[in-house]
């Protein structure tokens, strides 16, 4: 039975039978893990989700956060799920055991994460954004600062946050003015102010620890000048006990569209020139430390994507097999015909279909990202290639996930027509709380312009051609299947259209073409990530082909198509394994198919958006 959030049988399949995770555990750094302890583990995510954590979703966007008297309050009932999210240890769950985690994978804590974000990402965000300053202070922190900060901070009762943007620079880091001023004790006096911090103040912890680019007096403009901070909101002292406040004042919370219990603050440094900051590696490495935690960040917020398209697919399959409405439109002359669930109804079906195909390949998409990033750690010979892999993927992940996690929510108000626009039914919520995941952490033209300005020309292409490597093997694999000869060739085309603009963008950007590629890199990414998924779909309906072959034998329905259909409907991995054949053929044919298309417009080198005048957009 589906909980409405999460396909868990999606989630075992590309775990255990496409990534086939078991080889993490032959190998030394995660050899105290086994297949039973990863199922363990999604089950026990999975009560949380369920029992914990979605009960404050819909309480908490209606409550929202709250500020007063220069204070943040979060909805009451996040107080108690986050206690008990922290102490069952979800919150470092990946970090060494020394320093409180369980040294998981990463791809097991992703499967455990999705339905923690899909129950509610806005209260997630407290421990994530937590996780990511304790890693910063873990990889980069004096053994001072990891006792000071670190431990109190993966134990939750401390939190964290990430303050990067100001109002006059968010896209453009190197603008900031925020300012250190060296002090006789080694420490920083720290003046500014950062805008659209999340987390950035609440009463969930007793301390709340920034970490804060800055730049010192007298470096030089641009991130090359750039440092980062640790600034407490209360100063710590030496018996680690609370101090003083720290001069970190909120300024005000953002009302905003969605994740409403998640507060968004303007925080202001050292109005009163009592701010200390503490310095977290060497001076001016601050954007090389900060982009430490960048590939795990951004990978979240595709998972935050993936999640809330996720739960809107699963509320929008329900709703669909309940919800009774008109006669099917073969029987429309039959004044007898009984009115059928919409889900027979064929535009409802290929809605459902487009959105299913959707989020189990972006699902796949993201698990294998995660999967390279502990391979890179488990196989340090292999580490360079694994690696490479994550660097290329990470801004795919976070742009096309969020992307098409807009529209798989979109077409799932639609699927229950006007009630999916009001707030008696959850899809509404699904939709406004995805939307800031194509923004924050780079927004998606950002990821795009890294993508082909940076990722591609990695390690003299052999990222990129690592990747073609893996689908071009997917497209061999599903050639040798009879029924998926003609899906894998259209996976063929786009794919063999993706490699030749590749390698024409690449040649532009080394010509006064440079702009082209500049021009259509959020619609390069697009295309990359419609031949991921396609990959990943194909990928996995090879296995799922095999898998029915299996099991036809087995009944003795192999040469019986009515046999064949009677097990869809009896058999739960029969039902399974089709839909994953179906997602991967209609992927094929609705999206794949309009690649070359789509790369040759790119390739005819149109310049209109560039050369049109301002004026012109509007008169």
């Amino acid at each position: 039975m589906s909980n409405l959030l999460v396909n868990a049988r999606d989630q075992e399949f590309i775990l255990f039978e496409q990534l086939e995770i078991e080889k993490l555990f032959q190998t030394e750094r995660f050899k105290d893990f086994s297949k039973d302890d990863a199922l363990m583990m999604i089950n026990e995510a999975e009560k949380m989700a369920l029992n914990v954590i979605l009960p404050t979703y819909a309480a908490g966007d209606k409550e929202e956060c709250t500020f007063k008297d220069g204070k943040v309050f979060v909805p009451k009932c996040y107080h108690d799920a986050f206690k008990k999210y922290v102490e069952a240890g979800w919150l470092c769950s990946t970090e060494p055991t020394e320093v409180g985690g369980q040294g998981i994978p990463v791809v097991m804590a992703t499967a455990n994460l999705e339905h923690c974000h899909a129950a509610n990402f806005s209260l997630l965000m407290y421990s994530g954004l937590t996780h990511g300053a304790a890693t910063l202070i873990q990889h980069f922190g004096t053994e001072e600062l990891k006792n000071r900060y670190m431990h109190k901070m993966y134990s939750g009762q401390w939190t964290g946050t990430m303050c990067l943007t100001e109002a006059g620079a968010g896209t453009d880091v190197g603008a900031m003015k925020t300012s250190a001023k060296r002090l006789p004790d080694g420490t920083y006096s720290i003046t500014g102010s950062k805008c659209f911090i999340s987390c950035g103040d609440h009463d969930l912890a007793e301390n709340i620890i920034h970490a804060v680019l800055a730049r010192i007096e007298g470096d030089p403009p641009g991130t090359g000048g750039i440092s980062i901070f640790i600034v407490p909101k209360y100063r710590v002292n030496a018996d680690g006990a609370l101090g003083e406040r720290n001069d970190v004042n909120t300024g005000n919370i953002e009302h905003k569209m969605g994740i409403k219990g998640s507060a968004t603050c303007t925080l202001n440094f050292g109005d009163e020139g009592r701010c200390i900051g503490e310095l977290l590696g060497k001076e001016r490495e601050g954007m090389r430390i900060m982009f430490h935690m960048m590939n795990g960040a951004r990978l979240d917020v595709g998972m935050q994507g993936l999640a809330h398209a996720s739960a809107a697919l699963e509320h929008a399959i329900a709703y669909a097999k309940e919800r009774i409405q008109c006669a099917p439109v073969w029987e429309m002359k039959n004044p007898d015909a009984k009115a059928v669930p919409i889900i027979r109804h064929p535009d409802v079906r290929r809605d459902l279909l487009w959105m299913k195909a959707h989020v189990e390949g972006i699902r796949a998409l993201n698990y294998f990202t995660a999967y390279c990033m502990d391979m890179a750690k488990a196989l340090p010979a292999e580490s360079e290639k694994w690696q490479g892999l994550v660097d290329l993927l990470t801004p795919v992940c976070k742009a096309y996930s969020s992307d098409k996690a807009m529209d798989v929510c979109s077409k799932a108000i639609d699927v229950y027509g006007g009630y999916g626009y009001c707030q008696e039914y959850p899809v509404e919520q699904y939709m406004r709380d995805c939307k800031i995941a194509s923004i924050y952490e780079g927004t998606n033209g950002i990821q795009a312009l890294d993508l082909v300005g940076r990722k591609l020309a990695q390690r003299k292409g052999m990222n990129v051609m690592t990747m073609f490597g893996e689908i071009g093997a997917t497209i061999a694999r599903a050639k040798g299947n009879g029924e998926l000869k003609a899906y894998a060739a259209r996976l063929d085309e786009a794919y063999n259209a993706l490699v030749d603009l590749t390698m024409t963008l690449a040649q532009l950007g080394k010509s006064s073409g440079f702009l082209i590629p500049i021009l259509n890199a959020s619609t390069y990414l697009e295309i990359f990530g419609d031949v991921l998924v396609g990959h990943f779909l194909l990928q996995g309906a090879a296995i799922a082909a095999e898998k029915l072959k299996a099991i036809y034998t087995e009944k003795g329905a192999e040469d019986s198509l009515g046999k064949k259909r009677a097990l869809v409907r009896e058999n739960s991995d029969v039902a399974f394994y089709a839909g994953k054949i179906a997602a991967a053929k209609f992927f094929a044919v609705e999206v794949l198919c309009a690649a070359k298309a789509r790369c040759e417009a790119i390739k005819a080198e149109e310049k209109v958006p560039l050369e049109m005048a301002d004026e012109s957009f509007t008169c």
